[in-house]
C-alpha cells in the first residue's frame, strides 16, 4: 500500500513533535519532512511529492495563508493554529480541515479519515487508535478564546451556552466565559449525546436539568425558555414526544 506523504510546517517545535508522533502511529501515513517557515516548505514541495500538508498559519518570513495562496499545483491541506478566528478564511482557500492547537490525537485522526474519504481509501481506525495516543486529559475539553488567550473548558463543567449576537457566554459550574464565536458553530461541535439545543440562543448540558416542563428547562434555579421550533426535538429527546 502506498503510504501518504505528509509534510509539516510549523515554527513550533513541540508543534511538530505532536504532530510527527501522531503520523507515525498511523500506517498509512510517512513522514517526508518538516519545516519551520513557508521559504523552506517552498523548496521542500518543488522537490518532493508531498500528498498532505499540515501548514501553520502563524509563521514568521510569510503566513501559512499567505503561503498558500503562492501555491499553483499544492498538496491537500490541514491547516493547524491556536486561533479559532482564520478557520473562515482557510475554509475559502479550499483546505481539507482546520485543527486547533493543542491538537488532540482523536481529531488529527478525524482530518485524516476526511483525507482518505475524499480519495476513497479506507477511513483511519479511530478506537483503536486512540489507546495509543499520549494522554493529555481523560475528560473531553474544548479551548475558548476569551481576555487574549485560550481557556480550556471541561465539557462536563458546561451549564448552558447562551447566544449574544456574535459572541456566546458559556455558562460552567464556576464561572461564565465571553467568546467571539456564532452558537451554531459550538452546536456542530459538542456532541449531541450531551448538549441539547432547545432555543436560537441556548445550547444545555442535559445532564444539568433540574427541571423541565413545555415552555421552559430550569438549570440549577435558571429558568431558560423552550423555542416554538425547537419544542418537538427537545420534547423527544426528554422521552415526551408530543
Amino acid at each position: 500500500m502506498n503510504k501518504i506523504k505528509c509534510l509539516v510546517v510549523d515554527d513550533e517545535p513541540l508543534a511538530v513533535d505532536i504532530l510527527g508522533k501522531y503520523i507515525s502511529q498511523v500506517d498509512t501515513l510517512a513522514l517526508m519532512g518538516t519545516c519551520d517557515n513557508a521559504i523552506d516548505a517552498l523548496l521542500f514541495l518543488q522537490n518532493h511529492r508531498i500528498d498532505l500538508l499540515f501548514l501553520d498559519i502563524q509563521m514568521p518570513k510569510l503566513t501559512g495563508l499567505d503561503f498558500l495562496k503562492t501555491l499553483s499545483n499544492r498538496p491537500h491541506v490541514v491547516l493547524t493554529t491556536a486561533f479559532r478566528e482564520f478557520a473562515l478564511e482557510g475554509f475559502d482557500l479550499n483546505v481539507l480541515d482546520y485543527l486547533l492547537k493543542p491538537i488532540s490525537f482523536e481529531r488529527f485522526l478525524a482530518a485524516i479519515n476526511k483525507y482518505h474519504a475524499l480519495r476513497g481509501q479506507q477511513a483511519a481506525p479511530l478506537p483503536s487508535m486512540i489507546v495509543q495516543a499520549p494522554v493529555i486529559s481523560t475528560a473531553p475539553f474544548i479551548y475558548l478564546k476569551a481576555d487574549k488567550k485560550m481557556i480550556k473548558v471541561f465539557l462536563k463543567d458546561i451549564l448552558y451556552i447562551e447566544s449574544l449576537k456574535d459572541y456566546v457566554k458559556v455558562k460552567t459550574v464556576d464561572k461564565e466565559i465571553v467568546t467571539y464565536q456564532r452558537i451554531t458553530y459550538l452546536e456542530e461541535k459538542l456532541p449531541d449525546t450531551l448538549f441539547l439545543r432547545i432555543h436560537r440562543s441556548y445550547i444545555i448540558a442535559l445532564d444539568k436539568i433540574s427541571s423541565f416542563n413545555n415552555s421552559f428547562i430550569e438549570i440549577g434555579a435558571t429558568e431558560l425558555p423552550i423555542g416554538r421550533q425547537y419544542k418537538a426535538e427537545t420534547m423527544k429527546v426528554l422521552g415526551l414526544a408530543e
